[in-house]
């Protein structure tokens, strides 16, 4: 069976690396991503190239061979792609894509097969505040940004949703919605809901923090906050709860606060922004990563 370049790139910065978080985040893609590459290649060549534990990760002999003989044929390949792709395409310089919170696995996934597919160029994340999460893609600060549902400014262009995800509610671990196995929509009444601030559009910030249940029930109101971070820290001090989606849960564990599953409520749908009339050849190559199908883990 053929090798892929993506699986070889893998290989050969967990071995600079030893450590999987170290790779992931040099790859911009998630460890899931790296462990099913090395899983790949491991199984197309038939022998362990890595030892790893809990403690440690170390290439076996049979890797170190391996690194040995094909190291300098990488770093061949790899820089007459560059060049190729360069004179082909004309695709380089520098995107900056913002994100609110916690660019988790799925987006960083979507930047690291940008990287691999466009060496000469560069994607930058940028945060951008939840009180605004549009902003710097309107002002050109930054050229798109990936953003939850509702976009609704004419000024932007929306591509596919890249990721949808179940809601979970976030409280302090003493509130007693933390020991459930999970919330009715109709139960937030019974909870404050963090005030998302302005200049976020009031359409897109009611469906971050909603004030009425879907069965028309006022839900409270609790402190107003900017950004994320705000948020969490308001939470774990009892001021109020905020709904989440589960992979930014699950990328945002603290020992003070807990997520709870919510039923009956849509799910939180993600997708990519960028301002009308101003997509270049870089921008419109992230657009078309972003809307391939994701890959099976």
């Amino acid at each position: 069976m053929s090798v892929e370049f993506r699986e070889l790139e893998c290989f050969v910065v967990l071995s600079e690396e030893l450590h999987f978080t170290r790779t992931a985040a040099r790859l911009y893609t998630s460890q899931a991503r790296v462990s099913q590459l090395l899983r790949q290649l491991e199984d197309r060549i038939g022998a362990r190239l890595f030892e790893r534990s809990s403690r440690r990760v170390e290439l076996t002999s049979q890797g170190a061979l391996f690194l040995a003989e094909m190291r300098p044929a990488y770093a061949e390949l790899t820089d007459a792609v560059e060049r190729a792709r360069s004179r082909a395409r004309g695709i380089e310089g520098v995107l900056r894509i913002g994100f609110v919170g916690t660019p988790y696995g799925t987006l960083l996934d979507l930047v690291g097969d940008f990287r691999a597919g466009h060496p000469q160029a560069r994607a930058d994340l940028v945060e951008t505040p939840l009180s605004d999460p549009f902003g710097a893609v309107l002002r050109g600060e930054i050229d798109a940004a990936f953003v939850t549902l509702p976009v609704v400014d004419p000024a932007l262009r929306t591509g596919p949703v890249i990721a949808a995800d179940p809601l979970v509610l976030g409280v302090s671990t003493r509130h007693p919605f933390a020991r459930r196995e999970h919330v009715d929509a109709e139960e937030l009444a019974e909870c404050a809901l963090v005030d998302i601030a302005g200049p976020a559009p009031a359409r897109w910030r009611e469906l971050q923090s909603p004030t009425v249940t879907p069965g028309g029930r006022p839900i409270p109101r609790g402190p107003v906050a900017g950004t994320l971070q705000e948020v969490l820290s308001l939470i774990a001090a009892e001021r109020g709860a905020l709904l989440f989606c589960a992979q930014f849960a699950g990328y945002n564990g603290r020992p003070d606060v807990a997520f709870v599953p919510v039923t009956g409520l849509a799910e939180s749908a993600v997708t990519l922004t960028w301002r009308a009339g101003h997509e270049t050849n870089l921008l419109r190559s992230f657009v078309a990563v972003s809307s391939r199908p994701p890959m099976a883990a």
